[in-house]
């Protein structure tokens, strides 16, 4: 501004000196006035642009670090977003584990009535054969040597077999108790028994 100002009053002066018809020398004067105002009106327009380039070459800067910085925004958002997605798997597997554990838990704390019963009922058990597996025991060897038949535990269901040891030679025992009765089978196999005592 202060540069135009000077312009105006070389140029005012210029006029005022063509109008007097004044001396040579005023007229070179403000020839050279006009040719410092000139100069510093061009410094003052080279210092002008190198810092209108400075502050362009900072808003580029600003701009692409703003760049980056919604970039990286961005590619938080989306880290963010895949890490509630993977929270939120690990407390949908954290609520399956939860639920597996809870009927594990229940099943196990029905084993443990389970066991407690079958506990119970061993001790009962325990407490009955101790009288009735001696004489059980009596019985069934006292029914063998009265017999002489080895049974064959391991022959299928609904099967009666076994050897009878007769006084003379051995004999196979193979009855069906699907096809006969339960009356038949006993007659028979007492009817193999020596009864002449």
């Amino acid at each position: 501004m202060a540069a135009f100002r000077d312009m105006e009053e070389v140029s005012q002066g210029l006029l005022s000196l063509l109008g007097a018809n004044r001396a040579e020398a005023q007229q070179r004067r403000l020839l050279g006035r006009h040719e410092q105002v000139v100069e510093r009106l061009l410094e003052t327009q080279d210092n002008a642009e190198q810092g209108l380039r400075e502050i362009l070459a900072m808003e580029e800067e600003v701009a692409q670090s703003l760049l980056d910085a919604k970039e990286r925004a961005h590619q938080g958002g989306v880290e963010l977003q895949q890490l509630q997605e993977e929270l939120q798997k690990a407390g949908e597997e954290d609520a399956r584990v939860k639920a597996s554990l809870d009927q594990l838990t229940r099943e196990l704390e029905e084993l443990k009535e389970i066991e407690a019963g079958l506990e119970r009922q061993e001790r009962e058990v325990d407490e009955d054969t101790t009288v009735t597996i001696p004489s059980a025991v009596y019985v069934a060897q006292l029914y063998r040597r009265v017999s002489k038949i080895e049974w064959d535990y391991e022959s299928e269901a609904g099967m009666v077999k076994g050897i009878h040891h007769g006084p003379s030679v051995a004999q196979p025992l193979h009855l069906d108790s699907t096809q006969l009765s339960k009356k038949f089978i006993s007659d028979y196999l007492w009817s193999l028994v020596d009864t002449d005592w």
